[in-house]
């Protein structure tokens, strides 16, 4: 994970705005069968998992506009709270496999990919229209 913080101050309103840069490689799906992951590496990948599975939960939670939303589940949720909701913007770049035998995980890929492509955080009054 790696944050750019670029703050600006406004001397007419002494006001000070800081926004946040969020660059997070997911890693993608760590599948055991596939990846015959032992000791350290299996770990890694549950954590991946967990992460994924968790940020999956925001998404549908907000897309859903659930009163609750379960950041607390995951360190990743937790340090992108502020970055996932109000009015924020969320660019998704998705890689995927052009082997047959990555399959299964490039549509896992491409589902959540859409999942989070569906949330919409602001009233309809407050977007601008290009």
């Amino acid at each position: 994970m790696i944050r750019i913080s670029i703050s600006s101050v406004s001397a007419s309103k002494r006001r000070r705005l800081t926004n946040k840069l969020w660059m997070v490689d997911l890693g993608g799906s760590e599948r055991v069968l596939k990846t015959k992951a032992l000791g350290r590496r299996f770990e890694e990948g549950k954590a991946i998992n967990l992460s994924l599975s968790s940020l999956g939960d925001v998404i549908h939670a907000l897309q859903s506009k659930k009163r609750h939303i379960p950041y607390r589940n995951s360190k990743l949720t937790q340090v992108l709270k502020d970055s996932l909701g109000d009015d924020s913007k969320t660019l998704m770049l998705v890689h995927v496999s052009p082997h047959e035998e990555d399959l299964c995980e490039t549509l896992c890929t491409l589902n959540f990919a859409t999942r989070a492509k569906r949330v919409q955080l602001r009233n309809e009054e407050s977007t601008v229209s290009h």
